[in-house]
Formats: C-alpha cells, structure tokens, sequence
C-alpha cells in the first residue's frame, strides 16, 4: 500500500483554510467596524494647540456638560468636507462639538472652517502622538462622550445621518438608562 505524498494534500487543505477565512470575514456582524479599545475610557488629555484666534478645545469641555462629541477632521480629507454639514446640524441642534483638526497647516484648517463654517464649541491643533493616544487611525473619526468624558462610541469615518441614526441616538439613549 503506498503512502499519499503531502504535496497531494497540502493544497486542498491550504484552500479550504482560506475559504474559510474568507467566509467567516464575510458574516462579520458589522464588517465596516474597526475596533476601538477607548469604547468605556476616559477620553485622554488633551494635548493641543490654539488654532488661530478660535476658542480652543479645553479640559473642562471633555469632562463637563452632557453629551459631546470630539471629531478629528483636517482640511485636506475629502470626507470631512462631507460630514461637516451633519456637525453643523447636529451643533445647531444643541450637540457640544469639539473640533480636533489633525496634522494640518494652521491657514487651510481656518480656510476650511470660514467656507463651510465652524460648528465647534472649541477647536485645536493635534499632531500624531495625540491622535494615537485616542486611537484614531485616520481622519475623519468622531467620539461621543458622555458627561464626564468617557468614551460611548466611535465613527470611523464621516458621521452621515445614517450614522447618528443608527449610532449616535441609540448610545445615548443606552447611556441615559
């Protein structure tokens, strides 16, 4: 009786490993999620810079109040440009948003905010090592705090209606109970 070599085996083996993986990464519960270990932290200290003559982003903001949200956002990134009008709504419909504006030339950062318009209660300058200590892997993300800043949840990328729908309300409302 002759013995089966493992070149005839290891290649169904190998894709049947690989089709499964693809498969369980396919019925992921939410395959648009990145995970974020700050969900249930306090928000780190802020370690920023004025930008301009704007009111900046302050201690007191992240650990005081009711809900808040902390978006970091740059001139440079197109979905910014998106979700700004759903900051806007969401500031002028009594939402504290604290602007972090991330890796950016200070005069495009304040060109931005004059076109589109500046929905923040307080806004700063970050540079990488603060945005790592939140966890962002790039911009646009947004955090929502509750009232003595710790973190509820994450928007990786730009917050759309869909997001504060289906995000936003719902963990506050989960916060509230």
């Amino acid at each position: 009786m002759s013995r089966i070599s493992p070149w005839v085996v290891l290649p169904p083996v190998l894709f049947l490993s690989i089709a499964a993986t693809f498969l369980l990464g396919l019925n992921r519960t939410d395959p648009d999620a990145l995970p974020s270990t700050m969900i249930g932290r306090q928000a780190p200290p802020l370690q920023v810079e004025t930008l301009g003559d704007l009111p900046p982003a302050t201690e007191e903001m992240l650990r005081s109040g009711d809900f808040k949200l902390v978006n970091f956002w740059a001139s440079w990134c197109g979905p910014c440009r998106v979700e700004h009008p759903n900051l806007t709504e969401l500031a002028a419909n009594g939402m504290p948003v604290i602007g972090l504006n991330y890796k950016d030339n200070p005069a495009n950062a304040l060109a931005f905010l004059e076109e589109l318009g500046n929905p923040y209660v307080g806004t700063s300058s970050v540079d990488g090592r603060a945005a790592l200590e939140w966890g962002v892997y790039g911009v646009p993300e947004t955090f929502l705090l509750d009232t003595d800043g710790t973190i509820l949840m994450r928007a990786a990328g730009p917050v759309t209606q869909r997001i504060i729908r289906e995000q936003l309300i719902p963990a506050m409302e989960a916060a509230r109970k």
